[in-house]
């Protein structure tokens, strides 16, 4: 019988009824923040967005910067299998853990893990454990689920992992597994989405420059200045391990331009601005 982790953060996170989440999702892509609408149409110059960096709050707050990443995704190709890296907010169980099979369930349905990518990555990176009860709470990645169904549809497949040993080392290991699975690949096929919001619990103008300070050395590709910017202006990005992974996988991968598609914070969807979170959607093309 298949595994199926069942939603933690349904009607919390994001609206548990099935039509008031594809009216949440509709509403985050038409936000003037948001994309507007789904577009067919590469970008001039590229051939591929391989991988992205993408938000995990509420939908309310980064709903509309999320769907920037995955409409720019939905512009190049429909990818056969999503990665998903994020952080472990509640540091239980491994310390970078996968998700090796089974599936995850949100109020659109059903979506298959990929046992044999997840098998591929395990045998490049030593430490990446399977170990299905780190998931059990954790929302950075179930986020990414119903944008995903709603885009792509449920036939897709997803590898998750979250990790909380957030090091330089786990951070080139990881990326530089993907690059290698991703290009083993057909080009487009497999997508690697990096979750993390940004600064936390800031006042907007402060979020705002912390944010643009880490997210500089991410477009220019340089995860050593990221680390170090992260740690010599206190950002509290959650996520800044995914974030370095899709650096250092982009790199080994030959990625051409980084791209800032939308970057914002809480204080521009909810009025309120002393205490703010940073959120970015970044592409990376090859």
């Amino acid at each position: 019988m298949v595994k199926v982790r069942k939603p933690a953060v349904a009607g919390a996170f994001y609206e548990a009824d099935r039509d008031k989440l594809i009216k949440q999702i509709e509403w985050a892509i038409s936000h003037p923040l948001g994309p507007g609408q789904l577009v067919k149409q590469p970008r001039e110059g590229f051939r591929a967005v391989p991988m992205v960096i993408v938000p995990h709050a509420g939908y309310v707050y980064s709903g509309p910067v999320a769907a920037m990443s995955f409409a720019e995704i939905y512009r190049f190709h429909s990818p056969k299998t999503f990665i998903l890296i994020g952080p472990n907010h509640y540091g239980i169980g491994a310390p970078v853990a996968i998700y090796p099979e089974g599936a995850w369930e949100t109020p659109l349905g059903t979506l298959e893990v990929d046992s044999e990518v997840a098998k591929e990555l395990m045998s490049k990176v030593k430490y990446l454990e399977p170990d299905t009860y780190a998931f059990v709470q954790e929302h950075s990645l179930e986020v990414q689920l119903p944008f995903i169904q709603y885009i792509f549809g449920n036939n897709v497949k997803i590898v998750p992992i979250i990790v909380w040993r957030q090091t330089r080392e786990v951070a080139r290991d990881l990326g530089n597994a993907i690059a290698e699975v991703i290009s083993s690949h057909e080009l487009g096929s497999i997508v690697y989405v990096a979750s993390s919001d940004w600064n936390h619990y800031e006042p907007h103008e402060i979020t705002t420059e912390k944010d643009m300070k880490a997210i500089d050395p991410v477009l220019r590709l340089d995860e050593d200045s990221f680390f170090d910017v992260i740690e010599r202006f206190d950002v509290s990005a959650c996520g800044y391990g995914a974030i370095a992974t899709a650096i250092v996988a982009a790199r080994r991968l030959g990625v051409r331009n980084v791209v800032l598609l939308r970057h914002a914070t809480s204080g521009d969807t909810s009025g309120y601005t002393l205490e703010t979170v940073g959120y970015a959607s970044i592409a990376f093309y090859l």
